[in-house]
Protein backbone atom coordinates (compact mmCIF):
# COMPACT_ATOMS: atom_id res chain seq x y z
CA UNK A 1 0.00 0.00 0.00
CA UNK A 2 1.03 3.51 -0.37
CA UNK A 3 3.52 4.54 2.02
CA UNK A 4 0.89 7.29 3.70
CA UNK A 5 -1.79 4.79 4.05
CA UNK A 6 0.29 2.59 5.32
CA UNK A 7 1.67 5.20 8.08
CA UNK A 8 -1.90 5.46 8.99
CA UNK A 9 -2.80 2.03 9.57
CA UNK A 10 -0.04 1.38 11.35
CA UNK A 11 -0.35 4.23 13.63
CA UNK A 12 -3.93 3.25 14.55
CA UNK A 13 -2.81 -0.09 15.36
CA UNK A 14 0.35 0.72 17.54
CA UNK A 15 -2.18 3.31 19.42
CA UNK A 16 -4.25 0.43 19.98
CA UNK A 17 -1.47 -2.27 21.04
CA UNK A 18 0.14 0.72 23.50
CA UNK A 19 -3.02 1.49 25.26
CA UNK A 20 -3.96 -2.28 25.89
CA UNK A 21 -0.39 -2.58 27.46
CA UNK A 22 -1.13 0.66 29.50
CA UNK A 23 -4.14 -0.51 30.77
CA UNK A 24 -2.19 -3.61 31.43
CA UNK A 25 0.49 -1.82 33.33
CA UNK A 26 -1.91 0.32 35.24
CA UNK A 27 -3.55 -2.82 36.25
CA UNK A 28 -7.22 -2.32 34.55
CA UNK A 29 -6.61 -5.21 32.47
CA UNK A 30 -5.39 -8.49 32.98
CA UNK A 31 -1.63 -9.90 32.06
CA UNK A 32 -2.01 -11.75 28.90
CA UNK A 33 -0.42 -12.13 25.28
CA UNK A 34 -2.15 -9.83 22.98
CA UNK A 35 -3.55 -11.84 20.33
CA UNK A 36 -3.99 -10.23 16.32
CA UNK A 37 -7.00 -8.08 15.73
CA UNK A 38 -7.65 -6.45 12.10
CA UNK A 39 -7.57 -2.33 11.09
CA UNK A 40 -10.10 -1.95 8.24
CA UNK A 41 -11.72 1.14 6.81
CA UNK A 42 -15.44 0.59 6.98
CA UNK A 43 -18.18 0.92 4.48
CA UNK A 44 -19.63 3.92 5.33
CA UNK A 45 -17.56 7.03 5.87
CA UNK A 46 -19.87 8.20 8.74
CA UNK A 47 -17.82 5.67 10.38
CA UNK A 48 -14.50 7.00 10.36
CA UNK A 49 -11.50 6.04 8.54
CA UNK A 50 -10.46 3.23 10.32
CA UNK A 51 -12.38 0.81 12.53
CA UNK A 52 -10.37 -2.12 14.59
CA UNK A 53 -12.20 -5.22 16.20
CA UNK A 54 -9.57 -5.15 18.76
CA UNK A 55 -11.74 -5.00 21.77
CA UNK A 56 -14.19 -7.99 20.44
CA UNK A 57 -11.22 -9.87 19.68
CA UNK A 58 -9.29 -9.67 23.23
CA UNK A 59 -13.28 -9.87 25.36
CA UNK A 60 -12.17 -13.81 26.07
CA UNK A 61 -8.54 -13.37 27.00
CA UNK A 62 -8.97 -10.54 29.18
CA UNK A 63 -12.38 -11.63 30.58
CA UNK A 64 -14.75 -8.09 29.97
CA UNK A 65 -17.42 -7.25 27.49
CA UNK A 66 -15.73 -5.46 24.53
CA UNK A 67 -17.35 -2.42 24.90
CA UNK A 68 -15.38 -2.25 28.50
CA UNK A 69 -12.19 -3.14 26.80
CA UNK A 70 -12.60 -0.33 24.42
CA UNK A 71 -14.01 2.19 27.07
CA UNK A 72 -10.67 1.17 29.41
CA UNK A 73 -8.55 1.59 26.12
CA UNK A 74 -9.80 4.62 25.01
CA UNK A 75 -8.52 6.44 28.37
CA UNK A 76 -4.82 5.06 27.52
CA UNK A 77 -5.22 6.09 23.87
CA UNK A 78 -2.22 9.20 23.03
CA UNK A 79 -2.46 10.33 19.36
CA UNK A 80 0.16 13.15 19.88
CA UNK A 81 2.05 12.54 16.86
CA UNK A 82 0.39 10.52 14.14
CA UNK A 83 -2.68 11.09 12.09
CA UNK A 84 -5.48 10.35 14.33
CA UNK A 85 -7.76 12.84 15.34
CA UNK A 86 -10.27 11.44 17.45
CA UNK A 87 -12.05 7.72 18.03
CA UNK A 88 -15.88 6.72 18.75
CA UNK A 89 -16.68 3.56 20.29
CA UNK A 90 -19.62 2.26 17.85
CA UNK A 91 -21.96 -0.85 18.29
CA UNK A 92 -20.96 -3.88 20.20
CA UNK A 93 -17.32 -2.74 20.90
CA UNK A 94 -15.95 -1.35 17.48
CA UNK A 95 -13.14 1.49 18.10
CA UNK A 96 -13.92 4.16 14.96
CA UNK A 97 -11.17 6.30 14.39
CA UNK A 98 -11.14 9.39 12.42
CA UNK A 99 -8.29 11.15 10.95
CA UNK A 100 -7.05 14.49 11.23
CA UNK A 101 -7.08 17.28 8.56
CA UNK A 102 -3.07 16.65 8.04
CA UNK A 103 -3.47 13.07 6.69
CA UNK A 104 -5.79 14.59 3.29
CA UNK A 105 -3.36 17.50 3.33
CA UNK A 106 -0.51 14.88 2.90
CA UNK A 107 -2.16 13.20 0.50
CA UNK A 108 -2.43 15.67 -1.80
CA UNK A 109 1.03 16.57 -1.53
CA UNK A 110 2.61 12.79 -2.08
CA UNK A 111 0.50 12.97 -5.60
CA UNK A 112 1.96 16.13 -6.25
CA UNK A 113 5.40 15.47 -5.15
CA UNK A 114 5.81 11.98 -7.35
CA UNK A 115 3.42 13.05 -10.23
CA UNK A 116 4.49 10.22 -12.75
CA UNK A 117 5.56 7.49 -10.43
CA UNK A 118 2.48 8.00 -8.33
CA UNK A 119 0.96 4.65 -7.50
CA UNK A 120 4.50 2.55 -7.83
CA UNK A 121 5.59 0.42 -5.36
CA UNK A 122 8.23 -1.91 -4.15
CA UNK A 123 5.97 -4.57 -3.23
CA UNK A 124 7.16 -7.61 -5.78
CA UNK A 125 10.81 -5.94 -5.83
CA UNK A 126 13.15 -8.90 -6.30
CA UNK A 127 11.00 -11.19 -8.22
CA UNK A 128 11.48 -11.79 -12.35
CA UNK A 129 7.75 -12.21 -13.75
CA UNK A 130 7.39 -13.08 -17.86
CA UNK A 131 4.14 -12.60 -18.67
CA UNK A 132 3.37 -14.76 -22.18
CA UNK A 133 0.40 -13.37 -23.80
CA UNK A 134 -1.45 -13.88 -27.86
CA UNK A 135 1.40 -16.07 -28.56
CA UNK A 136 -1.24 -16.72 -31.97
CA UNK A 137 -0.10 -19.31 -34.01
CA UNK A 138 1.83 -17.48 -37.35
CA UNK A 139 -0.56 -19.56 -39.95
CA UNK A 140 -2.99 -17.11 -39.98
CA UNK A 141 -4.46 -13.74 -38.72
CA UNK A 142 -5.67 -12.92 -34.77
CA UNK A 143 -8.81 -13.41 -33.57
CA UNK A 144 -11.10 -11.62 -31.57
CA UNK A 145 -9.79 -13.97 -28.26
CA UNK A 146 -6.36 -12.90 -29.45
CA UNK A 147 -7.79 -8.97 -29.81
CA UNK A 148 -9.11 -9.57 -25.76
CA UNK A 149 -5.25 -11.29 -24.36
CA UNK A 150 -3.48 -9.17 -26.29
CA UNK A 151 -4.77 -6.23 -23.96
CA UNK A 152 -5.26 -8.66 -20.54
CA UNK A 153 -1.49 -9.30 -20.88
CA UNK A 154 -0.08 -6.31 -21.66
CA UNK A 155 -2.41 -4.63 -19.10
CA UNK A 156 -1.27 -7.25 -16.54
CA UNK A 157 2.12 -6.81 -17.56
CA UNK A 158 1.88 -3.09 -16.78
CA UNK A 159 0.73 -3.57 -13.02
CA UNK A 160 3.30 -5.94 -12.11
CA UNK A 161 5.95 -3.54 -13.26
CA UNK A 162 4.47 -0.50 -11.09
CA UNK A 163 3.75 -3.06 -7.89
CA UNK A 164 7.51 -3.12 -8.30
CA UNK A 165 8.43 -6.49 -9.90
CA UNK A 166 10.79 -7.20 -12.78
CA UNK A 167 8.70 -7.97 -15.47
CA UNK A 168 8.79 -9.23 -19.38
CA UNK A 169 6.66 -9.25 -22.05
CA UNK A 170 6.72 -12.50 -24.31
CA UNK A 171 5.45 -13.90 -27.83
CA UNK A 172 5.91 -17.74 -28.41
CA UNK A 173 5.97 -18.61 -31.99
CA UNK A 174 4.82 -21.97 -32.88
CA UNK A 175 6.77 -22.33 -35.60
CA UNK A 176 6.86 -26.07 -35.60
CA UNK A 177 5.00 -29.26 -35.07
CA UNK A 178 1.89 -30.24 -36.84
CA UNK A 179 0.24 -26.68 -37.37
CA UNK A 180 3.50 -25.69 -39.32
CA UNK A 181 2.98 -28.83 -41.29
CA UNK A 182 -1.05 -28.03 -41.98
CA UNK A 183 0.49 -24.91 -42.92
CA UNK A 184 3.16 -26.54 -45.74
CA UNK A 185 0.72 -28.48 -47.05
CA UNK A 186 -2.08 -25.84 -47.57
CA UNK A 187 0.52 -23.53 -49.03
CA UNK A 188 1.87 -26.52 -51.25
CA UNK A 189 -1.48 -26.96 -52.85
CA UNK A 190 -2.65 -23.70 -53.48
CA UNK A 191 0.78 -23.13 -55.59
CA UNK A 192 0.06 -26.47 -57.61
CA UNK A 193 -3.85 -25.35 -57.92
CA UNK A 194 -1.90 -22.10 -59.88
CA UNK A 195 -0.39 -24.57 -62.64
CA UNK A 196 -2.35 -27.73 -62.46
CA UNK A 197 -6.03 -28.49 -62.31
CA UNK A 198 -8.11 -31.18 -60.07
CA UNK A 199 -5.94 -29.80 -57.16
CA UNK A 200 -8.30 -29.82 -54.23
CA UNK A 201 -7.91 -29.00 -51.06
CA UNK A 202 -8.57 -31.39 -47.78
CA UNK A 203 -11.12 -30.35 -45.09
CA UNK A 204 -8.38 -29.85 -41.99
CA UNK A 205 -5.73 -27.46 -44.34
CA UNK A 206 -5.96 -23.85 -44.07
CA UNK A 207 -8.91 -22.45 -46.47
CA UNK A 208 -7.85 -18.47 -46.02
CA UNK A 209 -7.48 -16.06 -48.54
CA UNK A 210 -3.95 -15.15 -46.82
CA UNK A 211 -3.04 -18.61 -47.96
CA UNK A 212 -4.13 -18.33 -51.63
CA UNK A 213 -1.75 -14.28 -51.17
CA UNK A 214 1.03 -15.97 -50.35
CA UNK A 215 0.73 -18.68 -52.74
CA UNK A 216 0.45 -16.21 -55.80
CA UNK A 217 3.06 -14.01 -54.48
CA UNK A 218 5.50 -17.11 -54.56
CA UNK A 219 4.97 -18.05 -57.97
CA UNK A 220 4.85 -14.29 -59.32
CA UNK A 221 8.96 -14.44 -57.70
CA UNK A 222 9.48 -18.06 -58.88
CA UNK A 223 6.77 -18.85 -61.60
CA UNK A 224 6.20 -22.70 -61.38
CA UNK A 225 10.16 -23.40 -61.06
CA UNK A 226 9.01 -25.10 -57.70
CA UNK A 227 6.29 -27.83 -59.38
CA UNK A 228 9.49 -29.87 -60.71
CA UNK A 229 11.21 -29.93 -56.91
CA UNK A 230 10.26 -32.46 -54.57
CA UNK A 231 7.33 -32.29 -52.09
CA UNK A 232 10.01 -31.31 -48.82
CA UNK A 233 11.34 -28.81 -51.09
CA UNK A 234 8.90 -26.96 -52.17
CA UNK A 235 7.15 -26.80 -48.87
CA UNK A 236 9.93 -25.50 -47.07
CA UNK A 237 10.33 -22.86 -49.60
CA UNK A 238 6.93 -22.14 -49.78
CA UNK A 239 6.92 -22.04 -45.54
CA UNK A 240 10.60 -20.06 -45.50
CA UNK A 241 8.68 -17.90 -47.67
CA UNK A 242 5.44 -17.08 -45.84
CA UNK A 243 6.54 -17.65 -42.55
CA UNK A 244 8.10 -14.54 -41.94
CA UNK A 245 5.85 -12.25 -43.90
CA UNK A 246 3.17 -13.75 -41.14
CA UNK A 247 5.14 -13.15 -37.76
CA UNK A 248 5.89 -9.68 -39.25
CA UNK A 249 2.38 -9.26 -39.72
CA UNK A 250 1.83 -10.47 -35.84
CA UNK A 251 4.33 -8.05 -34.94
CA UNK A 252 2.94 -4.83 -36.99
CA UNK A 253 -0.66 -5.84 -36.11
CA UNK A 254 0.11 -6.16 -32.36
CA UNK A 255 2.47 -2.89 -32.48
CA UNK A 256 -0.36 -1.09 -33.75
CA UNK A 257 -2.56 -2.08 -30.69
CA UNK A 258 0.20 -0.73 -28.43
CA UNK A 259 1.97 -3.95 -27.76
CA UNK A 260 5.34 -4.74 -27.58
CA UNK A 261 7.34 -7.18 -26.42
CA UNK A 262 10.62 -8.28 -25.01
CA UNK A 263 10.78 -11.14 -26.51
CA UNK A 264 9.62 -12.94 -29.23
CA UNK A 265 10.43 -16.91 -28.82
CA UNK A 266 10.34 -19.20 -31.88
CA UNK A 267 9.66 -23.10 -30.75
CA UNK A 268 11.76 -24.46 -33.71
CA UNK A 269 14.67 -23.18 -30.89
CA UNK A 270 14.45 -25.55 -28.88
CA UNK A 271 13.97 -28.63 -31.12
CA UNK A 272 17.08 -27.00 -32.85
CA UNK A 273 19.64 -26.34 -29.11
CA UNK A 274 18.28 -29.93 -28.26
CA UNK A 275 15.93 -29.12 -25.00
CA UNK A 276 13.27 -30.69 -26.51
CA UNK A 277 15.00 -33.84 -26.69
CA UNK A 278 16.26 -33.44 -23.15
CA UNK A 279 13.45 -32.94 -21.59
CA UNK A 280 12.38 -36.32 -22.80
CA UNK A 281 15.12 -37.57 -21.21
CA UNK A 282 15.07 -35.49 -17.90
CA UNK A 283 11.64 -36.90 -17.36
CA UNK A 284 12.74 -40.59 -18.08
CA UNK A 285 15.31 -39.86 -15.35
CA UNK A 286 12.46 -38.48 -12.92
CA UNK A 287 11.10 -42.45 -12.86
CA UNK A 288 7.63 -40.76 -13.69
CA UNK A 289 7.20 -42.71 -17.70
CA UNK A 290 6.50 -45.59 -18.86
CA UNK A 291 6.25 -47.55 -22.00
CA UNK A 292 2.63 -48.37 -23.22
CA UNK A 293 1.86 -49.44 -26.92
CA UNK A 294 5.27 -48.49 -28.00
CA UNK A 295 4.72 -44.84 -26.94
CA UNK A 296 6.08 -42.83 -23.85
CA UNK A 297 4.24 -42.21 -21.58
CA UNK A 298 3.90 -39.65 -18.60
CA UNK A 299 2.55 -40.71 -15.44
CA UNK A 300 0.44 -37.66 -14.79
CA UNK A 301 -1.87 -38.97 -12.41
CA UNK A 302 0.82 -39.20 -9.79
CA UNK A 303 0.35 -35.26 -9.43
CA UNK A 304 -3.10 -35.31 -9.32
CA UNK A 305 -4.24 -35.41 -13.08
CA UNK A 306 -7.31 -37.59 -14.07
CA UNK A 307 -4.86 -39.09 -16.66
CA UNK A 308 -2.08 -39.72 -17.75
CA UNK A 309 -0.45 -38.31 -21.20
CA UNK A 310 2.06 -39.08 -24.33
CA UNK A 311 5.02 -37.79 -24.69
CA UNK A 312 6.39 -39.64 -27.98
CA UNK A 313 4.23 -41.04 -30.17
CA UNK A 314 4.67 -45.15 -31.27
CA UNK A 315 6.09 -43.54 -34.28
CA UNK A 316 9.04 -41.48 -32.27
CA UNK A 317 7.73 -37.89 -32.43
CA UNK A 318 7.26 -36.18 -29.41
CA UNK A 319 3.54 -35.04 -28.85
CA UNK A 320 2.81 -30.92 -28.81
CA UNK A 321 2.96 -30.83 -25.24
CA UNK A 322 6.84 -31.92 -25.10
CA UNK A 323 7.98 -28.54 -26.80
CA UNK A 324 5.84 -26.84 -24.32
CA UNK A 325 7.05 -28.66 -20.95
CA UNK A 326 10.50 -27.78 -22.39
CA UNK A 327 9.39 -24.08 -23.14
CA UNK A 328 8.16 -23.72 -19.63
CA UNK A 329 11.53 -25.20 -18.15
CA UNK A 330 13.56 -22.73 -20.35
CA UNK A 331 11.24 -19.49 -18.83
CA UNK A 332 11.93 -21.45 -15.03
CA UNK A 333 15.12 -22.80 -15.00
CA UNK A 334 17.46 -21.88 -17.61
CA UNK A 335 15.87 -18.37 -17.57
CA UNK A 336 15.87 -18.10 -14.17
CA UNK A 337 12.15 -16.55 -14.04
CA UNK A 338 10.34 -16.77 -10.10
CA UNK A 339 7.20 -16.78 -11.99
CA UNK A 340 5.64 -17.51 -15.09
CA UNK A 341 2.52 -16.14 -16.52
CA UNK A 342 0.41 -17.31 -18.99
CA UNK A 343 -2.54 -15.85 -20.44
CA UNK A 344 -5.06 -18.74 -22.43
CA UNK A 345 -8.05 -19.32 -23.79
CA UNK A 346 -10.44 -21.06 -21.18
CA UNK A 347 -10.39 -24.10 -23.42
CA UNK A 348 -6.86 -24.85 -21.77
CA UNK A 349 -8.38 -25.73 -18.68
CA UNK A 350 -7.08 -29.13 -19.09
CA UNK A 351 -3.87 -28.15 -20.43
CA UNK A 352 -2.25 -26.61 -16.99
CA UNK A 353 -2.69 -29.23 -14.46
CA UNK A 354 -0.79 -31.45 -17.14
CA UNK A 355 2.31 -28.70 -17.83
CA UNK A 356 2.12 -28.14 -13.73
CA UNK A 357 2.30 -31.99 -13.26
CA UNK A 358 5.39 -32.54 -15.30
CA UNK A 359 7.36 -29.32 -14.69
CA UNK A 360 7.43 -30.70 -10.55
CA UNK A 361 8.24 -33.90 -12.03
CA UNK A 362 10.94 -31.68 -12.99
CA UNK A 363 11.89 -30.45 -9.32
CA UNK A 364 10.51 -27.24 -10.63
CA UNK A 365 8.14 -26.14 -7.92
CA UNK A 366 4.18 -25.96 -9.87
CA UNK A 367 3.67 -22.61 -8.06
CA UNK A 368 6.02 -21.16 -10.28
CA UNK A 369 3.48 -21.28 -12.82
CA UNK A 370 0.02 -19.16 -13.15
CA UNK A 371 -2.07 -19.29 -15.98
CA UNK A 372 -4.98 -16.67 -16.46
CA UNK A 373 -7.93 -18.16 -18.24
CA UNK A 374 -9.99 -16.03 -20.28
CA UNK A 375 -13.49 -16.58 -21.17
CA UNK A 376 -14.64 -15.70 -25.15
CA UNK A 377 -15.66 -12.49 -26.24
CA UNK A 378 -18.91 -11.96 -28.30
CA UNK A 379 -19.18 -9.04 -30.82
CA UNK A 380 -23.08 -7.14 -30.48
CA UNK A 381 -24.16 -4.80 -32.67
CA UNK A 382 -27.87 -3.39 -32.33
CA UNK A 383 -28.30 -5.27 -29.19
CA UNK A 384 -27.31 -8.60 -31.24
CA UNK A 385 -25.03 -10.87 -31.47
CA UNK A 386 -22.42 -11.05 -34.71
CA UNK A 387 -20.32 -13.50 -35.89
CA UNK A 388 -18.88 -11.81 -39.26
CA UNK A 389 -17.19 -8.92 -40.09
CA UNK A 390 -20.00 -6.77 -42.16
CA UNK A 391 -17.34 -5.48 -44.70
CA UNK A 392 -15.69 -8.90 -45.67
CA UNK A 393 -18.47 -11.60 -44.76
CA UNK A 394 -15.48 -13.18 -42.76
CA UNK A 395 -15.00 -13.95 -38.81
CA UNK A 396 -13.53 -9.92 -37.46
CA UNK A 397 -10.38 -10.19 -36.36
CA UNK A 398 -7.55 -7.70 -34.43
CA UNK A 399 -7.05 -5.80 -37.34
CA UNK A 400 -10.86 -5.15 -38.64
CA UNK A 401 -11.90 -4.83 -35.00
CA UNK A 402 -9.40 -1.70 -34.62
CA UNK A 403 -10.79 -0.76 -37.94
CA UNK A 404 -14.19 -0.30 -36.30
CA UNK A 405 -13.18 1.15 -33.03
CA UNK A 406 -11.01 3.36 -31.14
CA UNK A 407 -7.68 1.68 -30.04
CA UNK A 408 -8.77 3.40 -26.61
CA UNK A 409 -12.03 1.92 -26.11
CA UNK A 410 -10.73 -1.89 -27.70
CA UNK A 411 -7.93 -1.77 -24.87
CA UNK A 412 -9.94 -0.13 -22.29
CA UNK A 413 -13.24 -2.54 -23.05
CA UNK A 414 -11.01 -5.57 -22.87
CA UNK A 415 -9.89 -4.47 -19.43
CA UNK A 416 -13.56 -3.83 -17.99
CA UNK A 417 -14.40 -7.90 -17.26
CA UNK A 418 -12.75 -10.47 -15.13
CA UNK A 419 -10.84 -12.55 -17.64
CA UNK A 420 -12.69 -15.46 -16.33
CA UNK A 421 -15.86 -13.59 -17.21
CA UNK A 422 -17.50 -14.09 -20.49
CA UNK A 423 -17.45 -10.19 -22.39
CA UNK A 424 -20.34 -8.64 -24.63
CA UNK A 425 -18.14 -5.84 -26.74
CA UNK A 426 -20.64 -3.47 -27.56
CA UNK A 427 -19.15 -1.87 -30.95
CA UNK A 428 -22.12 0.38 -30.78
CA UNK A 429 -21.37 1.74 -27.58
CA UNK A 430 -17.28 1.78 -28.15
CA UNK A 431 -17.77 4.42 -30.88
CA UNK A 432 -20.12 5.78 -28.92
CA UNK A 433 -19.00 9.62 -27.92
CA UNK A 434 -21.32 10.50 -24.69
CA UNK A 435 -20.52 9.54 -21.01
CA UNK A 436 -22.06 6.02 -21.78
CA UNK A 437 -19.21 5.19 -23.28
CA UNK A 438 -16.92 3.87 -20.19
CA UNK A 439 -13.69 5.26 -21.66
CA UNK A 440 -14.91 8.52 -23.02
CA UNK A 441 -16.20 9.11 -19.43
CA UNK A 442 -13.00 8.86 -18.10
CA UNK A 443 -11.05 10.59 -20.91
CA UNK A 444 -13.78 13.66 -20.21
CA UNK A 445 -12.74 14.12 -16.65
CA UNK A 446 -9.49 14.46 -17.74
CA UNK A 447 -9.56 16.26 -20.53
CA UNK A 448 -11.93 18.46 -18.03
CA UNK A 449 -9.47 19.10 -15.45
CA UNK A 450 -7.06 20.47 -18.83
CA UNK A 451 -9.53 22.81 -19.74
CA UNK A 452 -9.87 24.27 -16.35
CA UNK A 453 -6.58 24.76 -15.91
CA UNK A 454 -5.65 26.31 -19.27
CA UNK A 455 -9.50 28.74 -19.17
CA UNK A 456 -7.55 29.47 -15.44
CA UNK A 457 -4.12 30.68 -17.61
CA UNK A 458 -5.81 32.62 -19.83
CA UNK A 459 -7.05 34.75 -17.02
CA UNK A 460 -3.85 35.02 -15.13
CA UNK A 461 -4.40 32.18 -12.86
CA UNK A 462 -1.97 29.35 -12.55
CA UNK A 463 -1.56 26.25 -9.83
CA UNK A 464 1.46 27.37 -7.65
CA UNK A 465 2.49 25.11 -4.23
CA UNK A 466 -0.23 25.58 -1.77
CA UNK A 467 0.76 24.76 1.91
CA UNK A 468 -0.92 22.24 4.30
CA UNK A 469 -2.66 24.31 5.68
CA UNK A 470 -3.94 25.54 3.07
CA UNK A 471 -4.58 21.73 2.06
CA UNK A 472 -6.30 21.33 5.39
CA UNK A 473 -9.11 23.50 3.67
CA UNK A 474 -10.10 20.37 1.42
CA UNK A 475 -12.80 19.18 4.41
CA UNK A 476 -15.98 19.07 2.15
CA UNK A 477 -17.13 15.49 1.93
CA UNK A 478 -16.94 15.64 -2.01
CA UNK A 479 -13.46 16.35 -1.30
CA UNK A 480 -12.51 13.76 1.66
CA UNK A 481 -13.98 11.16 -0.71
CA UNK A 482 -11.85 12.20 -4.01
CA UNK A 483 -8.71 12.30 -1.55
CA UNK A 484 -8.95 8.88 -0.07
CA UNK A 485 -9.53 7.42 -4.03
CA UNK A 486 -6.33 9.17 -4.82
CA UNK A 487 -4.80 7.23 -1.93
CA UNK A 488 -6.01 4.00 -3.09
CA UNK A 489 -4.55 3.80 -6.11
CA UNK A 490 -1.37 2.34 -4.68
CA UNK A 491 -2.96 -0.28 -3.18
CA UNK A 492 -5.47 -0.59 -6.25
CA UNK A 493 -2.40 -1.69 -8.57
CA UNK A 494 -0.90 -4.37 -5.87
CA UNK A 495 -4.30 -6.01 -5.46
CA UNK A 496 -4.35 -6.06 -9.61
CA UNK A 497 -0.90 -7.76 -9.31
CA UNK A 498 -1.65 -10.00 -6.99
CA UNK A 499 -5.20 -11.16 -8.47
CA UNK A 500 -3.65 -11.26 -12.06
CA UNK A 501 -7.28 -8.98 -12.60
CA UNK A 502 -6.14 -5.64 -14.72
CA UNK A 503 -10.25 -5.32 -14.26
CA UNK A 504 -9.86 -4.22 -11.03
CA UNK A 505 -7.15 -0.98 -12.27
CA UNK A 506 -9.91 0.36 -14.78
CA UNK A 507 -12.94 0.18 -12.09
CA UNK A 508 -10.42 2.14 -10.48
CA UNK A 509 -10.22 5.30 -13.03
CA UNK A 510 -13.77 4.93 -14.09
CA UNK A 511 -14.68 5.52 -9.97
CA UNK A 512 -12.26 7.97 -9.92
CA UNK A 513 -13.82 9.89 -12.39
CA UNK A 514 -16.97 9.48 -11.36
CA UNK A 515 -15.88 11.27 -7.45
CA UNK A 516 -14.19 13.86 -9.37
CA UNK A 517 -17.20 14.81 -11.44
CA UNK A 518 -19.25 14.98 -8.07
CA UNK A 519 -16.27 17.18 -6.70
CA UNK A 520 -16.63 19.51 -9.48
CA UNK A 521 -20.14 19.92 -9.38
CA UNK A 522 -20.38 20.68 -6.18
CA UNK A 523 -17.02 22.55 -5.17
CA UNK A 524 -16.41 25.93 -6.81
CA UNK A 525 -12.66 26.22 -8.03
CA UNK A 526 -13.36 29.91 -9.84
CA UNK A 527 -14.61 32.98 -7.78
CA UNK A 528 -13.57 31.85 -4.55
CA UNK A 529 -10.62 32.80 -1.34
CA UNK A 530 -7.41 32.18 -3.36
CA UNK A 531 -6.34 30.03 -0.34
CA UNK A 532 -9.30 27.56 -0.87
CA UNK A 533 -8.96 27.83 -5.05
CA UNK A 534 -5.35 26.93 -4.75
CA UNK A 535 -6.09 24.18 -2.64
CA UNK A 536 -9.04 22.76 -5.31
CA UNK A 537 -6.74 23.02 -8.12
CA UNK A 538 -4.05 21.29 -6.12
CA UNK A 539 -6.80 18.76 -5.89
CA UNK A 540 -7.87 19.08 -9.38
CA UNK A 541 -3.90 18.24 -10.30
CA UNK A 542 -3.78 15.65 -7.70
CA UNK A 543 -6.59 13.82 -9.72
CA UNK A 544 -5.06 14.46 -13.28
CA UNK A 545 -1.98 12.70 -12.28
CA UNK A 546 -3.92 9.42 -10.87
CA UNK A 547 -5.96 9.29 -14.37
CA UNK A 548 -3.45 9.44 -16.42
CA UNK A 549 -1.18 7.55 -14.77
CA UNK A 550 -3.57 4.50 -14.85
CA UNK A 551 -4.52 5.48 -18.41
CA UNK A 552 -0.57 5.14 -19.23
CA UNK A 553 -1.04 1.43 -17.58
CA UNK A 554 -4.06 0.48 -19.73
CA UNK A 555 -2.07 2.38 -23.15
CA UNK A 556 -5.23 4.33 -23.60
CA UNK A 557 -4.57 8.28 -24.60
CA UNK A 558 -5.31 11.04 -22.15
CA UNK A 559 -6.37 13.58 -24.43
CA UNK A 560 -6.75 17.30 -23.37
CA UNK A 561 -9.25 18.51 -25.53
CA UNK A 562 -12.48 16.77 -26.38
Amino acid sequence: MSVLVAKAKQQVTSCITDAANAAIESGELASTELSDFSVSAPASREHGDYAANAAMVWAKCFHKSPKQIAEILNRHFDFSGTYIEKCEIAGPGFINFFLSDSYYADIISDALEKGESYGRSDYGKGKRVLVEFVSANPTGPMHIGNARGGALGDCLASVLDAAGFYTEREFYINDAGNQINKFALSLDLRYKQLFEDGIEMPEDSYHGEDIINHAKAFAELYSDSYMSKSEEERRKALVDFALPKNIKGLKDDLAKYRIHYDTWFKESTLHQNGETARIIELLKESGHTYTAEDALWFKATDFGCDKDFVLVRANGVPTYVVPDIAYHYNKLVVRKFDKAIDVLGADHHGYVPRLKAALTALGVPADKLDAVLMQMVRLVRDGEVIKASKRSGKAITLVTLLDEVPIDAARFFFNLREPNSHFDFDLDLAVNESNSNPVYYVQYAYARICSIFRNLKAEGVELRRCTSDELKLLNAPEERELILHIAALTDEIIACAKDYDPARITHYVLELATKFHKFYAACRVKGIDEPLMQARLSLCESTKIAIKNVLDLIKVTAPEKM
